[in-house]
């Protein structure tokens, strides 16, 4: 899945036009809670909403729930914090990590709607926890994810990891300020403009039968695409997208992504991803083989072996391709000489194995690897959608 966590799969729906470049602050988040609440959303008289995000969140969360109320509608607030996730493994007993999440399990029966504040600030915070606990837990959420997904819960979530913290700027090698600007810049993309570069990659993809990805770090996989349907995240679900299924049910922001599922076990060749993070290490070099739609192979120069033990341990589906996806906000820019990755900038593009439920697939298990692939060149039998990470539109 896009964003996993141990205890909830939540991934929510919501599009923003009109707020500051900057950090919204006092009145500027009211504003922002009401237009997630009224426009984004939607949310309707009597519906259950559940309100998710960090404690460094809370005044936003607290406007969200009165927005939610004065639609007649019934919030519920679910906080977190880096040290109720760490807690959560490092003070609970073992033996409980296979139980149903039942409490969850009950919500999954009630809520129409979650909207969502990404949370998480430190890297790294569950680095020494065995990935053997995380199998077992994700294991004992595929029935809830399911049960979410079948209900047709609308979700929205403000982040799409991109939500800009200290440490997240530290990572990508630039200021706080400059993501803080760059993230509320990608948030405030004008509509229209996102609306039309979706609907030109959608109609590219469209008729396609295969694509061929290539980047200079050594990428070159082949994908079948012929008939699969194509979802687009414009920061907006309408009815008509409602009524598509799965895949059409969430949006992030910054919003802007074209995403599909390949045709199941044609993904073939490598990808090459000369730097990617994973839990505040740095491993470079990651290569994964495909052969038949299912990774063959996982290598890397250095830093491996945690995530090797963490995809060792997880379930049957890890090893599958999951999704294509590519990026068509104009407005988030990638500084030069950062090392920043994200899902929305127009000509990103990204590939995943694992859980691919949010784009519309059947694969529910519990892992999820998405891989960034910057400067590619993308073509759709020979025609070209991207060329060295610029969209072609």
């Amino acid at each position: 899945m896009k964003f996993f966590s141990w205890f909830c799969f939540f991934v929510l729906v919501f599009f923003l036009q009109q707020i500051l470049l900057s950090q919204p602050k006092g009145n500027e988040l009211d504003d922002l809670a009401q237009k997630l609440v009224t426009v984004c959303a939607d949310i309707k008289e009597g519906e259950i909403v559940l309100v998710t995000g960090s404690v460094r969140d809370v005044e936003l969360l607290e406007n969200i729930a009165v927005h939610v109320r004065k639609v007649g509608a019934f919030p519920m607030i679910s906080i977190g914090s880096d040290r109720l996730t760490r807690r959560m493994f490092t003070d609970v007993p073992e033996k409980y990590d296979a139980q149903k999440p039942e409490l969850d399990a009950k919500l999954s029966d009630i809520i129409n709607s979650i909207i969502s504040v990404e949370t998480g600030e430190a890297e790294g915070l569950l680095a020494d926890i065995s990935p053997e606990r995380f199998a077992v837990r994700t294991k004992a959420y595929e029935e809830v994810t399911k049960m979410y997904l079948d209900r047709k819960v609308r979700s929205v979530n403000l982040g799409n990891g991109l939500y800009p913290t200290e440490t997240l700027a530290k990572r990508y090698k630039v200021s706080k300020k400059e993501l803080t600007d760059i993230f509320w810049k990608g948030v405030n993309v004008d509509f229209k403009k996102l609306q039309a570069n979706g609907d030109a990659v959608r109609k590219m993809l469209e008729n396609g039968k295969q694509v061929r990805i290539t980047t200079p770090a050594g990428t070159d996989l082949t994908i079948e695409i012929e008939g699969r349907p194509i979802n687009i995240s414009d920061g907006v679900i309408s009815e008509e997208d409602f009524r598509k299924g799965p895949g059409n049910y969430d949006v992030w922001l910054p919003a802007g992504e074209v995403y599909l599922t390949p045709t199941s076990g044609t993904a073939e060749g490598k990808v090459v991803v000369e730097k990617y993070f994973s839990e505040g290490k740095v491993v470079e070099g990651l290569t994964l083989t495909f052969k038949a739609g299912k990774v063959i192979s996982i290598t890397a120069k250095s830093g491996f072996e945690r995530m090797k033990k963490v995809y060792d341990a997880s379930g049957e589906g890890k090893d599958e391709f999951a999704f294509l996806d590519f990026g068509i906000n104009p407005n988030v820019k990638i500084p030069q000489g950062s090392d920043m990755v994200a899902w929305m900038p127009a000509g990103m593009v990204t590939v995943g194995i694992g859980n691919n439920t949010w784009v519309g697939g059947e694969n529910n298990v519990g892992y999820s690897l998405a891989l960034f692939l910057t400067g590619a060149t993308v073509t759709v039998d020979g025609k070209i959608i991207v060329e060295k990470g610029v969209l072609k539109i």
